[in-house]
């Protein structure tokens, strides 16, 4: 297997791992303080109604995800065309760890709610996505 491609499949584990690590956090929130939104959950794992609103950190963990899926398919589509395009492999290995930290660097200071750095941490992943797309460019039009 061509070193790139296990990049690849590295990269894919680890933030798949990410987003795995985001949903046990909702599901130990909701086990401990017995909040679940709906019928079913909630007379399945507390014999009782459903909760009228989420807990504040299953909240933000809802918009962890959300921010996730916008973020997370693109970059691995974009790196499949950079490694198909034959890129420089370093890049390969130094985009992703950029994204990869800048992913959970980002979840991080969502769970704490700390700004700027939030923001500061999902600008680093789309830096990490434009110099991407940069260089695919740069691979099909000039070399």
């Amino acid at each position: 297997m061509e070193s790139s491609w296990q990049v690849f499949a590295i990269v894919s584990v680890l933030l798949f791992l990410k987003l795995l690590s985001t949903s046990i956090v909702q599901g130990l929130v909701r086990i401990k303080t017995k909040t679940f939104r709906w019928k079913e959950d909630a007379e399945f794992f507390t014999n009782s109604f459903p909760a009228t609103d989420d807990h504040t950190i299953v909240a933000t963990a809802n918009g962890v995800f959300r921010n996730d899926l916008e973020n997370i398919p693109i970059f691995l589509f974009l790196l499949i065309g950079y490694i198909h395009t034959y890129s420089w492999h370093e890049g390969t290995i130094i985009y992703s760890g950029i994204f990869i930290v800048s992913r959970i660097l980002h979840a991080i200071f969502y769970f704490l709610h700390k700004q700027p750095w939030r923001n500061i941490a999902y600008n680093l992943g789309i830096l990490s996505k434009l110099l991407l797309s940069g260089h695919i460019i740069h691979s099909v039009f000039f070399a």
